[in-house]
């Protein structure tokens, strides 16, 4: 343990901080070059410093290097994401069919990530009355590696169109675990400081003020 004054970080820092979030993007064009393992696990080194309710640590990783598995994973998201062009109509069908929903084909590293909900760890310490605070703490996570896998140049993508029951008994993953995140981590082909959806046309940005409320 290390104690003393904390660290300073001046102007320049938070300037460079409020880049790399606005650099964050998540990405869906991937280039097949190989991550190293041990670039994975810094990455995830990381992940692990976030704060989680009562320090439980829910998170779970299962890194998928099967190519079996990565194929009947990918099979489960373009089947969902036929059924979701479905329930769309007219232009808007037309746009979601044109969009790049995923990247799991040329993706080097597919990391999914889970929620243990009875962890024993923290003795349920803060969430007694939101339980779903576990669920948070595992997407904080995710937070975290988004950004510390960003400063090292590496996108990330969630795929959240897919079957989470089928991912899970895919991974063979334990009861207690519930599904947070099937991730894709690569370098980008390229590089874009606003959102796909805004450019393809699907949402644009909202600003600050239309999100908050003073009372």
């Amino acid at each position: 343990m290390t104690t003393g004054a904390a660290p300073v970080f001046d102007a320049a820092f938070r300037d460079r901080l409020a880049e790399l979030i606005a650099w964050r993007r998540d990405v869906r064009r991937f280039r097949s070059d190989p991550i190293a393992p041990e670039t994975v696990r810094r990455l995830l080194e990381i992940a692990v410093l976030s704060p989680s309710v009562g320090n439980s640590q829910p998170w779970r990783f299962v890194l998928v290097e099967s190519p079996e598995l990565r194929r009947a994973a990918r099979e489960n998201c373009l089947g969902a994401n036929a059924a979701a062009a479905a329930s769309y109509e007219g232009e808007r069908a037309a746009l979601y069919r044109s969009l790049k929903l995923e990247g799991m084909k040329e993706a080097p590293v597919h990391l999914v990530v889970f929620c243990d909900e009875e962890t024993e760890l923290g003795c349920g310490l803060g969430r007694a009355t939101m339980p779903e605070t576990l669920a948070y703490s595992a997407v904080g996570a995710i937070a975290t590696l988004w950004l510390a896998a960003r400063a090292e140049g590496i996108g990330v993508g969630w795929v959240s169109i897919l079957d989470p029951t089928r991912i899970h008994a895919l991974l063979d993953a334990p009861p207690a675990w519930r599904l947070i995140a099937y991730l894709c981590l690569g370098l980008p082909q390229e590089e874009h400081d606003d959102p796909e959806l805004v450019r393809a046309g699907w949402q644009e940005r909202v600003s600050l003020d239309m999100v908050l409320r003073i009372r």
